[in-house]
Formats: structure tokens, sequence, C-alpha cells
């Protein structure tokens, strides 16, 4: 696919469940209660359950590959955290809603996108921009 400067991808929209959760514990090592006990979460002011930030950014560079058709071309990406995700125990979980701008494309064959992610209306990440490698 050949980028231009101001192009909108579609969007992208992925579903999280507490078993996701779960999953992403184990594979990751993070089990702050934050990310499986209601009482936890609900005790430090939190909405509630809440994903890993990690996953939630994960989730970005799945979202990336899936537009770009390879994983071997995304070089760098970078996000700040500015929402939790809440994630109720339901088997519908919730959504995490992605688009993106392609910001610039070098001569070199280097794309920028400026990557957006909401749940629930919220933005989650900000600053969250991706380069690859277009081939």
């Amino acid at each position: 696919m050949a980028y231009e400067t101001g192009q909108q991808l579609p969007q992208q929209t992925f579903r999280v469940t507490r078993a996701d959760l779960v999953r992403y514990a184990g594979a990751s090592g993070d089990f702050n209660p934050i990310h499986w006990s209601q009482r936890t979460a609900e005790g430090v002011g939190l909405p509630g359950v809440i994903a890993h930030g990690m996953y939630t950014m994960a989730l970005a560079g799945r979202a990336v590959t899936n537009w770009v058709g390879r994983a071997d071309a995304v070089l760098d990406i970078g996000v700040r955290f500015t929402r939790p995700v809440p994630v109720p125990d339901t088997d519908g979980g919730t959504s995490v809603d992605f688009t993106a701008v392609i910001k610039s494309v070098s001569e070199d064959g280097l794309v920028t996108f400026d990557l957006t992610a909401t749940c629930g209306g919220e933005k989650v990440l900000a600053q969250a921009r991706v380069v690859i490698r277009q081939v």
C-alpha cells in the first residue's frame, strides 16, 4: 500500500474481556490485582478492573500490523497512557477502537502514523506514534 500524508486508515476494534486479562497476566507475569480484583481496583479509586497498559499498547501494535500487513515493518511505537481501560465482568467485556492518520512519509520509505485509541468514547492513549518502513 502506498501511503500519503493526511491519509486516514480504517478503524479497527478489539474486544477486551476479563479472560483476556487473565491470559495476559499469565504471559507477562503482571498479576497486579487491579487487573483481576474488582474490590482491589475500586479500593484504589479505579472504576473497576482495568486492562494492563501494555496490553492496550499491544493492541495498538496489532492494529498497525493489520494495517500494514507485516509485523516486521514496524520500526518504532510509543504511547502515553492517559486513561485506564475498564473491563466489566461480562462476556462481552469492552472494546478499544483504533484509528490512525498518516503524519508523514519520507523519501526513504519511513511512514509515521498518529494513532488514536478510545474506549467508551474516551481517549486512552496520547502521543501515540508509530513508524514503519514502507515496502
